[in-house]
């Protein structure tokens, strides 16, 4: 039922895991185009766009209209304790342990570790955010179906200490919408540990301005 490869990408190895029956299930109709993607990952991954430019887990600033959900005893929240107790002796990272958990006995969650990219000419902010030419990259902690949206998930060990995994997870969902061509209203964002879990909607976010980013960078 999984598929599992590895990518030996800028940072360390990247175990990108599909649930292959659960995928072909939640992935129909609008959503089809997600499915594709996963699969071409496997055999298309350009992976010389992760050894070179910025990472999206190294953006440090804030959202604009963020509204950011707080949520305590969510369903992820159970998912990752009972997970990073069942595969405590199984993997040795946290992630594998909570990602493969989910993987195995979560309906909703499809995906682990999912590599995705966004490249300058995609978005016109790009060049006078980034300074280069080099596309941006990033794994996707994990990536649900729930109410025929996708939800694209952090697993943070210390949640409510986060100041820009909302950053973070935005532009995983602006990156993966380019990708698959669905549009970012159809996303969901949130990052998340055994206590906490944050959500939000990236449609109703914005970039702060350029000069504001960049000072405080």
């Amino acid at each position: 039922m999984i598929r599992h490869t590895s990518f030996d990408h800028k940072g360390g190895w990247y175990h990108y895991r599909i649930h292959a029956l659960k995928m072909t299930e939640l992935c129909k109709d609008n959503l089809f185009s997600l499915r594709k993607y996963l699969e071409t990952m496997f055999e298309q991954c350009p992976n010389d766009y992760f050894q070179i430019g910025p990472r999206s887990s190294s953006l440090k600033f804030k959202l604009d209209n963020l509204d950011l959900k707080h949520v305590r005893n969510h369903d992820l929240c159970d998912w990752t304790k009972i997970g990073l107790e069942k595969n405590d002796r199984r993997y040795n990272t946290a992630h594998s342990q909570v990602q493969v958990f989910m993987l195995e006995n979560d309906s909703k969650t499809i995906a682990a570790e999912v590599p995705l990219w966004l490249q300058p000419e995609e978005v016109d902010f790009y060049q006078s955010l980034f300074k280069t030419n080099d596309p941006l990259t990033g794994h996707i902690d994990l990536l649900r179906i729930d109410d025929n949206k996708i939800w694209v998930l952090d697993y943070k060990p210390n949640a409510r200490l986060e100041k820009f995994a909302a950053t973070q997870v935005y532009f995983y969902a602006l990156m993966l919408s380019k990708r698959t061509k669905i549009p970012i209203e159809k996303f969901r964002c949130g990052y998340f540990d055994m206590h906490d879990c944050f959500l939000f909607k990236p449609d109703e976010c914005s970039l702060p301005k350029i000069k504001n980013i960049l000072n405080f960078c």
